[in-house]
């Protein structure tokens, strides 16, 4: 029955983002913002089919810690289904992602035209100088920017180095960096065929100000990411 189930699930959860993405194409000639209206309805249809499909449901705390204009938005990265969530919860953020994303059909022209930022891994410290134009057009723009500081999903109990992507978009946008804790990797963990139902929490923290110290934010983002996320997965540990 396991191995039914997450069948069913996967089989679903992938159909659904194939259908939605091939029904919408028409909107990757609108406007930009008409586009994230259309990418908007593709996620809430994927969000349904979990929901329904897989029993996976969720819930956002501290939509009132997101600064009104922009800010940086510095998640923690467990699971591919935060991926499927960003322009749910933050309406219209510029995602920073591989570029090699960009390069899969269909799907990543939907990346490339709802304003995402590409970064070259392969470039080392210029990928940030390349990636810095389009993070400033996002900001003029007044779009919440989306980072995994860690820069790849990392298992539930593992950490990894923080880039120093977040530091150089914090440094360079002076605007407030809002640390987002969750705990996906629970139910949805990395490169994993069977999927768990439950209930995830995405918990967004109080910002930090901008103009720290790099060192000083580092530290404060690290502490409220790591702190936040061993609590949530603490607390669904116990249920």
């Amino acid at each position: 029955m396991k191995f039914l189930h997450a069948l069913w699930f996967n089989l679903t959860f992938y159909a659904a983002n194939l259908v939605m993405s091939v029904l919408l194409c028409g909107s990757l000639l609108l406007p930009r913002k008409k586009l994230v209206k259309a990418v908007h309805l593709w996620l809430s249809v994927v969000a349904w089919v979990e929901n329904h499909a897989g029993g996976i449901s969720y819930q956002v705390i501290g939509r009132e810690n997101i600064p009104k204009g922009a800010c940086i938005i510095a998640s923690k990265h467990q699971s591919e289904w935060e991926t499927f969530k960003m322009h749910l919860i933050f309406d219209d953020p510029a995602v920073v992602l591989k570029s090699d994303l960009l390069k899969i059909p269909l799907i990543g022209w939907y990346m490339k035209r709802s304003g995402s930022i590409p970064i070259d891994r392969a470039a080392g410290a210029k990928a940030i100088l390349k990636m810095l134009p389009a993070a400033r057009k996002a900001a003029a723009q007044g779009r919440p920017i989306v980072i995994f500081p860690e820069g790849t999903r990392v298992a539930v109990g593992d950490t990894r180095p923080y880039k120093s992507g977040v530091a150089g978009l914090y440094k360079d946008l002076n605007v407030p960096l809002v640390p987002v804790a969750l705990n996906s990797g629970l139910l949805w963990a990395k490169n994993t065929f069977f999927k768990k139902p439950g209930f995830i929490t995405v918990k967004i923290l109080p910002p930090i100000p901008p103009g720290l110290p790099r060192e000083e934010m580092m530290q404060r983002l690290r502490d409220a990411l790591e702190t936040t996320t061993a609590e949530l997965i603490k607390v669904k540990s116990l249920r």
